[in-house]
């Protein structure tokens, strides 16, 4: 397996890293090479007409006004007929067998995952064989190298789109409703997502992030998101629990709302809220005292702690590893 490497910026869907994105690939730079080609060719024969054209010039005015059938015209209406028939036909089945080949995996899944879409970030449950298998984390997903990853999507408040363009096509998220898809990444790395539809003030700071690991790595990992986080008391804790417990869950602990992401493992992510922050002690700090400077009409209320507060409350935090 080679190095990891970050796709985080910019997205791109012209180069994949899985199978269930690499025959969307190949069918969008075939489709993009035929549409180049018919308008080289269309380009070509108007040029060719025009210049035609412009040789019979040096024939007398009154020669244009004659109708005539010149021969050989119908024979090139038959040509673009039968070319175009023959072209929309083969990217006809060019297209169901890209579905076919990308509507389930072809194996068995090795993980399931249940993610939400909330107005404006991402609700993701990893799916245990047992409940005490299960856990919840927000916006980072990790998966498994080489192994299919089966993502059933629901939307909490409007719809969304999930889309991680290197590995998958998007899929909606409709409230009400559960859509299934899958990932795979055959390469370790951080690829980025996006929400692509619409769901208010704050689509454009939607962001998803999923990282591929080898297996071995990927099972520590999911090993560490199963453990409760347990902080020894403190006045941060304390105060976590009254002013945010009631929205946030850190299990293990006495906070356990469900309206806001689970922060059990909060410093093992990358960034805050859905990629709007860098997850540093001085973005988690301005993103608690002030959510709505930075990702306004985020669901998130302003906390009105004290700056002494805020540091009891940022230190907390940073325990939850």
């Amino acid at each position: 397996m080679g190095a990891a490497f970050s796709l985080a910026w910019p997205m791109t869907y012209l180069k994949t890293y899985g199978p269930r994105a690499n025959p969307i690939t190949g069918l969008t730079w075939g489709l993009m090479d035929l549409s180049l080609a018919v308008i080289a060719i269309i380009t070509v024969l108007v040029v060719a007409g025009v210049w035609v054209r412009r040789e019979r010039r040096s024939r007398p005015v009154f020669a244009d006004l004659l109708v005539g059938r010149e021969a050989g015209g119908l024979r090139w209406i038959w040509i673009g007929l039968g070319l175009t028939i023959v072209a929309l036909v083969a990217s006809l089945a060019w297209t169901v067998a890209v579905m076919a080949a990308v509507g389930m995996p072809g194996g068995q899944p090795a993980l399931t995952l249940e993610i939400t879409g909330h107005q404006w970030w991402w609700e993701v449950r990893y799916v245990g064989a047992t409940p005490n298998q299960t856990f919840v984390t927000a916006n980072e997903i990790h998966v498994p190298t080489g192994r299919p990853v089966l993502v059933k999507l629901n939307g909490a408040d409007v719809i969304h789109s999930f889309w991680i363009p290197a590995l998958a096509g998007k899929t909606d998220a409709i409230p009400g409703r559960t859509n299934l898809t899958w990932l795979q990444a055959d390469r370790a790395g951080v690829y980025r997502g996006q929400c692509t539809e619409y769901c208010g003030v704050q689509h454009a700071n939607m962001a998803a992030f999923v990282t591929a690991d080898p297996p071995a790595v990927f099972e520590a990992w999911r090993a560490g998101q199963l453990r409760a986080s347990v902080p020894a008391a403190s006045p941060g804790k304390q105060l976590f629990v009254q002013r945010c417990g009631a929205c946030h869950t850190v299990r293990g602990g006495e906070a356990g709302g469900v309206v806001g992401p689970d922060l059990t493992h909060l410093m093992s992510r990358r960034t805050l809220a859905a990629g709007t922050v860098p997850n540093t002690p001085d973005g988690l700090s301005g993103w608690i005292s002030n959510p709505q400077a930075l990702k306004p009409g985020a669901r998130m209320p302003a906390t009105d702690l004290s700056g002494p507060e805020l540091g009891q409350v940022v230190a907390y935090l940073e325990t939850l590893t």
